[in-house]
């Protein structure tokens, strides 16, 4: 861990600009699909009954893998809802909908958790009722999830690192925009990045400021780091709301001459800002595939087979020279 305590790092830069969190309510067309136009509830397919909970609709990331996990409920027959609160900082909303899902006693559930720790007595509820519980994308600090369908985040963002290095040197100063300090997904990239910059180099760590996956808060808090570093050399986000919010704070205030920018996921606002040079490059994470799997690994725990505890589904780093590869260029989204 770093000497800079990660949780609470920065708050005082963020509360002093009175930040608001702004909702990033779902659009009419953000989920698409079979059984609603708002983006949450809908289901697909017929079969056992699999409830997955995700983080949300506000970014594509989570359409992506609905679209994946619907594919796997027609390919493999199961019956599938697909569910999210409105933003990736509504931990409660989230919550209502694992009770909700809980009410219905389907024969699965899969769970993206946006805090480690809250859902832990509903999830104890599905283990006393004998429905398996599927992780993906976030794991939960608890052996009830039968298994974890995931990328291997500290390792993802460990790779964004060295490419920092890479790119900067090995002195001076970079700082880190992180979409959350609850989810396992936003501690594990934070210190997969920071904890190999920590300890492989004479970089320091100048800051580390949370967005709460919020595009406006991630711009507000980069606009706070950018002002008050002045010789910051590099800047990494851990999610696609972090590198947008982060992209344009560094448009608004014309600093990208000389800065290293890196990102995580993908999405059309990174693309266009790595086609462009406004970004060096990120890290993509295969959403489709987590979406399958986790069908898949609910199938296989519903009919009593044996499923291994995690299931990695893979990451690449990727930019202007190689994001047109095929392996690449398939778990890109826009």
């Amino acid at each position: 861990m770093s000497n800079i305590a990660r949780r609470t790092f920065g708050a005082g830069i963020v509360g002093a600009l009175g930040l608001s969190l702004a909702a990033c309510n779902r659009g009419p067309d953000a989920a698409g699909g079979s059984g609603g136009s708002d983006g949450g509830g809908e289901t697909a397919g017929s079969g056992p009954s699999i409830a997955i909970i995700s983080k949300g609709f506000s970014q594509q990331f989570w359409v992506t893998v609905r679209d994946g996990a619907f594919a796997a409920a027609e390919e493999l027959g199961a019956q599938v809802s697909f569910d999210g609160p409105d933003t990736e900082s509504d931990v409660e909303q989230q919550i209502q909908q694992l009770q909700t899902a809980l009410s219905g006693s389907p024969d699965a559930i899969a769970y993206a958790a946006l805090d480690s720790e809250a859902s832990l007595p509903l999830l104890e509820q599905a283990q006393s009722s004998e429905i398996p519980v599927i992780a993906f994308d976030s794991g939960v600090e608890s052996d009830i999830p039968v298994c974890t369908v995931a990328t291997d985040n500290a390792a993802a963002a460990e790779e964004a690192a060295k490419k920092m290095v890479e790119l900067v040197g090995e002195e001076g100063s970079v700082a880190v925009i992180a979409h959350s300090q609850t989810s396992l997904t936003g501690v594990q990239r934070r210190d997969g990045f920071v904890d190999y910059i920590e300890g492989n180099t004479s970089l320091t760590i100048a800051d580390i400021q949370y967005s709460d996956s919020d595009v406006l808060k991630s711009t507000n808090a980069t606009n706070a780091i950018l002002q008050a570093h002045q010789d910051l050399k590099g800047i990494f986000a851990t999610n696609e709301a972090s590198a947008i919010g982060m992209v344009t704070a560094i448009d608004e205030l014309g600093r990208k001459d000389g800065l290293v920018v890196l990102g995580f996921d993908s999405g059309q606002g990174q693309l266009d800002a790595i086609r462009d040079g406004r970004m060096e490059g990120a890290v993509t994470q295969d959403p489709y595939d987590i979406g399958y799997k986790t069908v898949e690994t609910a199938l296989a725990a519903i009919n009593g087979e044996e499923v291994e505890p995690e299931v990695d589904t893979g990451y690449y780093f990727y930019d202007e020279s190689n994001m047109e590869d095929e392996e690449i260029a398939r778990s890109l989204y826009e």
